[in-house]
């Protein structure tokens, strides 16, 4: 018997997910894009707002992947009920809306992302996995509305610019500030 036929391949831990969207077809092909590399397991599906947040307490996965706009409670409601009782849980909000106001609600309510449907089919899983590491996952346009609203906040540095300029005055006018000592004429060699 060869060495390497004694050995058996570790078992690797799958990332649990919730997959919450009201369409069937759709819900169906994002399940089998989510579980195509084999490192992630989608432990329910749920058709609507209430059945996500009732299958999230009781199946307590990893990560809910879920639709904004679903029946009885739409996604917003039901990540908000889902952080509230289960803030282990990672949410990562899918809609056909680029809304700012969507964006920043989702945001608040603690989901870990937000990808736009037509674009997310070919990042779902690597932001499934970065989502369960704790990182932010956003569909690229969102990243870079993101981006250029910080710019406006944090004005391309000029905030940053703003902190060492008083910190220097500041340190000049404490009375334990020595100024650097200036030596002319002679070398100390």
């Amino acid at each position: 018997m060869k060495k390497s036929e004694c050995v058996a391949p570790l078992p690797v831990k799958q990332i649990t997910v919730l997959l919450a969207e009201d369409h069937a077809g759709l819900r169906k092909s994002l399940k089998w894009i989510i579980e195509l590399d084999g490192d992630i397991k989608v432990a329910g599906e749920a058709k609507n707002g209430c059945e996500a947040v009732r299958l999230a307490l009781h199946l307590y996965p990893e990560v809910v992947v879920m639709d904004i706009a679903m029946p009885s409670l739409n996604g917003l409601q039901a990540t908000k009920q889902i952080m509230e009782a289960a803030p282990a849980t990672r949410v990562l909000i899918l809609s056909a809306h680029p809304d700012q106001e969507y964006i920043e609600q989702a945001m608040i309510l603690g989901a870990s992302g937000y990808l736009i449907k037509p674009s997310s089919t070919h990042v779902l899983a690597e932001a499934v996995r970065e989502a369960q590491k704790g990182n932010a996952y956003f569909s690229l346009s969102i990243s870079k509305q993101l981006r250029d609203q910080c710019q406006k906040v944090f004005g391309r540095g000029e905030l940053l610019k703003r902190r060492m300029a008083h910190r220097a005055l500041s340190d000049a006018s404490s009375p334990h500030y020595a100024a650097p000592i200036q030596r002319r004429g002679r070398n100390c060699s």
